[in-house]
């Protein structure tokens, strides 16, 4: 069999030891890898109720079977785990060399458990696995971790994945990082950190093997030309994915905490400003389309700033929020944020949520520490993700998530915290394209735009079908195709932006994957399909163990009652009701509780999980 390395390495850290073993077949069969080997081991492996910062919870990093081939676009890494920050399921994932390599040092996947007594970090090379000492990295940043330990091992091509302060002092959203990129959502940093653990250091000279070379080779040349052929790569190549001047076009960029849809100005931030500061092209382990960029601020208050990226999530969390489109400060903040090891979607979110707060006086200068949070003031920015990510004054409270945050402040704070199950939105507002917006609602992870990107009303992609984004009618039957798609796609695991930019289909992709592992049943689209709604029913059950249900698939009263107030979705609301009982019935789960129902479980082979189904 091609593509795995068929080895998983288990560690326990509670008392140092790890074991191996073999990938199981129905395993790979039933779920490829990826995405779908992440929530199997999860559900597998987690008691219900498990604490997200306890021992018994596990993070586990996995490299999809087309990691390490040249295949375009699938060097992402994923963590999962239990979320500190929402208590649901939890994926997040990263881009780089990571996950190449680890699977050239000989594993799929690494799944970690326990709680170390000191400060350690892994170093998994050439089927071999390491317990290093991290205790003089603890404190330090992700920047200063990459170098030190590259240093230690003397090898300046050793990857690695690792927190920074955010995740040692169990900031709720802290992400895990490697080489700049970030598998930044839902706190997988605050659980390595609970665990003690810095870092996983990963090298290996294996190879990648395939099962059906002369298949893979022209699979791999279809995709190439498709990628070439796509209206949009050229674009998506020199600017990543900016894309500030699309959304407030549509009048859909969060700002002021999801008050409005369109920032002032806006167009200081479009892609082709970022792209005069651009210093050089970056890019993935075996992907062409180049889409990372160095930037560096030659002038103002900035000047000097750099950062990989930021890309539009980070873009419109360092100017939304707070209502200033200045582009040094969303430079300087991602890598501020980078470095201290901070998602910066709820990073963004925390500060405008404070902002708001502060103006209607629940949030006095008492509570601030003497920070006067007014709409515009950009120069407290850099200050606040420093008190977030070091525990300090207001960040403190703000650390635990906006959910968490408003719960502890009351005083009616809980309607401007913004958020899904907990996760906080990231830059769209849900009011203005209602597909895209149902995805947030119901995606296994809270507010998750990556679960089921809707580019048929962002873009005007026509696949499966042309759609008015205003339109509730059908946006249940494409919401779950967008969900789907992505579900089975991320078992390779391709990167979600040609996901997302409809640059491969799904038979192109099986025939990738089936080439490389020589599993047939891979190359047939029915079959994939079949695979991603199983992943996402899965998640879905995981979620259901754990207490939620349709009464979680809910938006906070201001994106459901308040109307937009101008710009080109004025007047526009979220339908919840209506889109969610649509999403219900087309996905086969019972209307009144949201949880898929027996049937519908037992179609897709999760009859292990029907003591939990209604």
């Amino acid at each position: 069999m091609g593509g795995y390395k068929n080895r998983i390495l288990r560690v326990n850290l509670t008392d140092h030891t790890f074991s191996e073993e073999p990938l199981d077949k129905d395993l790979i069969h039933d779920y490829i890898g990826g995405r779908g080997f992440g929530i199997k081991f999860l559900y597998d492996d987690l008691k219900p109720g498990v604490d997200p910062l306890g021992e018994d919870n596990e993070i586990i990093f996995i490299a999809g079977p087309l990691a390490g081939t040249n295949a375009q676009s699938f060097a992402r890494w994923k963590i999962f785990f239990k979320s500190p920050l929402t208590g649901t399921y939890f994926k997040s994932s990263g881009g780089g060399h990571f996950a190449a390599e680890l699977k050239f040092a000989g594993f799929d996947a690494v799944i970690v458990k326990g709680i170390s007594e000191k400060p350690v970090y892994l170093w998994i090379h050439d089927g071999q696995c390491e317990f290093r000492d991290a205790s003089y990295l603890w404190g330090l940043d992700c920047d200063d971790t990459h170098t030190l330990i590259r240093e230690e091992l003397g090898d300046p091509l050793v990857r690695i994945a690792c927190i920074g302060p955010a995740g040692e002092r169990g900031v709720k959203y802290a992400g895990v990082f490697s080489d700049r990129r970030a598998a930044g959502r839902g706190g997988g940093g605050a659980v390595m950190g609970a665990k003690n653990l810095k870092a996983v250091a990963v090298r290996g000279r294996e190879k990648v093997d395939i099962a059906d070379p002369e298949a893979f080779r022209e699979a791999v040349k279809a995709q190439i030309a498709a990628y070439k052929a796509h209206p949009m790569f050229e674009s998506f190549s020199q600017t990543g994915t900016q894309i500030a001047e699309f959304t407030n076009v549509l009048g859909m960029y969060p700002t002021r905490n999801f008050r409005e849809g369109v920032l002032p100005d806006w167009e200081k931030i479009e892609g082709a400003e970022y792209t005069k500061l651009r210093v050089r092209k970056t890019a993935c382990y075996s992907c062409m389309i180049h889409c990372g960029n160095i930037t560096k601020v030659g002038t103002g208050k900035y000047k000097g700033a750099w950062s990989e990226g930021p890309e539009y999530e980070t873009t419109w969390a360092f100017s939304g929020p707070i209502g200033v489109p200045n582009i040094g400060l969303t430079v300087a903040a991602d890598k501020l944020c980078d470095d201290l090891g901070l998602d910066t979607i709820s990073t963004g979110n925390a500060i405008g949520f404070a902002f708001e707060l502060y103006e209607r006086g629940i949030l006095t200068k008492e509570d601030t520490g003497g920070l006067e949070l007014t709409y515009g003031r950009e120069d407290l920015v850099l200050e606040l993700i420093r008190q977030i990510a070091y525990r300090e004054g207001l960040g403190d409270l703000l650390a635990e998530g906006t959910r968490e945050a408003a719960r502890r402040i009351g005083k009616g704070a809980e309607q401007y915290a913004i958020h899904v199950k907990g996760l906080e939105l990231p830059a769209y507002d849900p009011r203005g394209a209602k597909a895209h917006g149902l995805n947030l609602l119901t995606a296994n992870l809270g507010a998750d735009h990556n679960c089921g990107y809707a580019p048929q009303e962002l873009f005007g992609v026509p696949i499966p079908r042309e759609v008015d984004r205003f339109a509730i009618e059908g946006k249940g039957e494409l919401t779950k195709f967008n969900q789907d798609i992505t579900a089975f796609m991320e078992t390779g695991i391709l990167c979600g932006f040609p996901v997302s930019m409809s640059m491969i289909d799904a038979g192109l992709y099986g025939r990738l994957i089936s080439a490389a592992t020589g599993i047939k049943d891979f190359a047939d689209p029915n079959y994939m399909w079949l695979v991603g709604e199983r992943i996402f029913n899965l998640e879905r059950m995981f979620n259901v163990r754990e207490g939620f249900g349709k009464k979680d698939d809910a938006f906070p009263a201001r994106l459901t009652n308040e109307p937009i107030p101008s710009g080109p979705s004025a007047g526009q609301v979220f339908e919840a009701e209506p889109l969610l009982a649509d999403y219900y019935k087309v996905r086969g789960w019972d209307p009144e509780t949201g949880i898929p129902t027996a049937a519908k479980l037992r179609e897709l082979g999760l009859d292990f999980t029907a003591q939990y189904a209604k």
